[in-house]
């Protein structure tokens, strides 16, 4: 196996995928385009094969393995879509297999993996975290002999993931001015990197990993991959708290720009894609998305490409995503509010405080035994963002103790 990714190996991974993944749509995106002021389309991998681009590396790799090598099994770490294609590989192939996934995983994604293994591949939970169940996953090959899948961070996966860039190429009508990747651990970034570097190397690319598993920037920050000492796993498909010794030096060499993007950024995007655009996103495929609304300088220069990377999204978590694109579009806000040693102070607060449009939407007492005198925590929807303001000063003249839990806040975490 070599070391080096090269746009012939995409190439040979192409021909070795050709039967068996889908030629996914780079179509138009009018909404997107209305915003950024010029065309931009998406590359629908959402429509892919298991609904995630992770099948072209995956069954790459897989269908690359000696006889020898196949017999010994494989396994894999997976947030849910690589150990898709992983199962998908496995039964297509005849290989048996094992998928290790966090605890994290939605229920939607490991009930797809053991579909599409069926009785060829086993899932297994193995911590919290994506970087702990590599780590049992690594454990498993060591004492198994079985062929470790990486899902990124390995020269097979990444042509496999690479032939995303050459469709791109392929099927526009000219070279795109700008392509917008969402980034886990790189795999996809740098194989769409290396391929257009020297297909189009006028192409901007444009790296787009969530703020709170920003790992990818640390590593270009520090000069090397580094492990990130907190974890934001919402945007599950992307949440990686150490990029691949393989894929930094590509991505530091050849992408033009990273961006951090707002978890709460991110669900809006899901939400616009959905109600709006008709496309059923996970977090990880709306982040290209949620970054090209950052991306205005570039549009109007020509084509902008997001890479909508998969579709495999648990409908359980829409209400956490709204919650997230409310707060983050300053619609929604909570407050700790101390009402004075009377009664009629709550009534006090909903006729002299709330105005018209504004409802409350969380109303908790922090002190079970002290009702209508004690601190409460008070959720309040605004009908315009720009309504803020009256609302903070209107709470600041009246006699309440009013303090503004800030969306940064660690309090956050026992409100989303």
């Amino acid at each position: 196996m070599t070391d080096r990714l090269t746009a012939g190996l995409i190439s040979q991974a192409a021909e070795r995928l050709r039967p068996v993944i889908r030629h996914t749509a780079l179509e138009p995106n009018q909404r997107l385009s209305g915003l950024l002021g010029g065309q931009v389309l998406l590359k629908r991998e959402d429509a892919q094969v298991c609904r995630s681009y992770k099948v072209r590396g995956a069954f790459n790799l897989i269908a690359s393995l000696t006889d020898e090598e196949r017999r010994r099994g494989v396994v894999c770490a997976s947030a849910g879509n690589h150990g898709q294609g992983v199962a998908f590989a496995c039964a297509r192939l005849g290989i048996s297999g094992r998928v290790y996934v966090p605890s994290t995983t939605p229920r939607q994604k490991r009930e797809r993996i053991a579909a599409l293994g069926g009785d060829r591949v086993e899932v297994v939970v193995g911590g919290g975290t994506y970087d702990e169940a590599s780590g049992a996953a690594h454990a498993d090959s060591e004492h198994t002999g079985a062929i470790y899948v990486h899902p990124f961070d390995d020269v097979r996966t990444m042509a496999g993931q690479g032939t995303v860039g050459l469709e791109i190429l392929a099927q526009g009508e000219e070279p795109p001015h700008t392509v917008v990747v969402p980034v886990g651990g790189g795999g996809l970034i740098s194989g769409i990197a290396v391929w257009l570097r020297e297909h189009s190397p006028s192409t901007r690319i444009v790296g787009a990993e969530p703020a709170g598993a920003a790992s990818m920037r640390a590593a270009l920050d520090h000069g090397g991959p580094v492990a990130l000492p907190e974890l934001d796993t919402f945007v599950d498909g992307a949440a990686v708290g150490r990029v691949g010794d393989a894929t930094f030096p590509l991505v530091k060499d050849l992408v033009d720009e990273v961006v951090a993007v707002d978890e709460g950024a991110v669900c809006t995007e899901m939400l616009d894609l959905y109600q709006t655009d008709g496309i059923i996103a996970e977090p990880a495929g709306a982040l290209a998305g949620a970054a090209a609304r950052e991306l205005l300088p570039y549009a109007s220069d020509g084509p902008v490409v997001c890479v909508v990377s998969g579709g495999n999204n648990d409908v359980s978590r829409y209400n956490e995503v709204l919650e997230r694109s409310l707060v983050h579009i300053g619609l929604r806000h909570y407050f700790l509010v101390t009402f004075p040693q009377r009664p009629g102070a709550l009534r006090h607060f909903l006729d002299e405080v709330l105005g018209e449009g504004e409802d409350i939407i969380a109303f908790e007492y922090v002190k079970k035994n002290n009702r209508e005198t004690g601190p409460a925590l008070v959720g309040i929807e605004l009908e315009r963002a720009g309504d803020l303001d009256s609302l903070l000063f209107r709470m600041k003249s009246g006699p309440l103790t009013v303090e503004r839990i800030p969306p940064g806040s660690p309090l956050f975490t026992f409100i989303l």
